[in-house]
């Protein structure tokens, strides 16, 4: 009978003990769905948090536009244009062109003679300065450094230092005669500029072919009269050395002013 009874109580205890580990897994197990469930709230609310972060910074303007990049320097590269020269002086009054036509010479490496007008009736201030430039002998040694040969088909001149950043030391503005169609016929003379309309200096090209340019455009100041197929000849036709492109860079035939006279 003891034993029986005896052997009764343990399997009561063994029962209570069964009990009280099912209840704590249960604790257990809704302690953990709690944790995750708190878990995946904290994780929403750093998300909203970050979303809500990112819009604000682009409303108020933490994004940085174009408009508001640094603007970048006119690059030399680009069809016709010059870096603009640094300023020690001031461009020639446009009455020194004294509104009328010149007409003289430019001569290339010593003996090719470019015939040329000057237009200092529709482009006085252009004029002005390269008439200015000319009678101080400015131009005298000084390289044309650039030639291209597709789509743009001009020589361009007049950079003392044969880099394409050269200039008297002064700009002028604004555009004067600058074609209506956009097309520079073979033969024009035109100044070179950087970006702003008024930051022509000392540089300018020849258009040795039919050539169109986009507005706002170049200011036209002179035409070559006699002696372009020479120059095509002598200087365009033995090709260009690649330097911004395959067709656009130094001649291959240095070419250097050597005088201009005009009257």
């Amino acid at each position: 009978m003891a034993d029986s009874s005896k052997k009764a109580r343990e399997e009561r205890r063994r029962a209570r003990e069964y009990e009280a580990r099912i209840v704590v897994n249960d604790v257990q197990q809704d302690r953990r769905r709690r944790d995750n469930r708190t878990g995946i709230a904290v994780l929403a609310v750093v998300a909203v948090l970050a979303v809500a972060a990112t819009v604000g910074f682009y409303a108020a303007g933490g994004q940085t536009t174009i408009a508001d990049a640094p603007e970048t320097p006119a690059p030399t590269e680009a069809p016709i244009e010059e870096t603009a020269p640094a300023e020690t002086g001031e461009a020639p009054s446009p009455e020194l062109a004294e509104n009328r036509e010149w007409t003289g010479t430019m001569t290339l490496n010593g003996g090719l003679d470019l015939g040329i007008t000057i237009d200092g009736a529709n482009a006085p201030q252009a004029a002005s300065n390269f008439i200015d430039l000319s009678q101080q002998g400015f131009y005298d040694q000084t390289p044309c450094h650039r030639l291209t040969t597709e789509g743009l088909f001009v020589l361009q001149c007049g950079d003392p230092t044969g880099t394409g950043t050269g200039g008297p030391g002064y700009s002028f503005g604004p555009l004067e005669n600058v074609p209506e169609d956009d097309v520079y016929p073979a033969g024009t003379i035109a100044m070179a500029r950087a970006q702003a309309e008024d930051s022509m200096g000392s540089q300018f090209f020849i258009v040795y072919e039919d050539t169109e340019l986009p507005a706002p455009g170049y200011t036209v100041f002179g035409q070559v009269t006699d002696g372009l197929d020479q120059l095509k000849a002598e200087i365009v036709d033995q090709g260009v050395t690649p330097g911004m492109s395959e067709t656009d860079g130094q001649p291959v035939v240095p070419v250097d002013i050597t005088g201009i006279t005009l009257e």
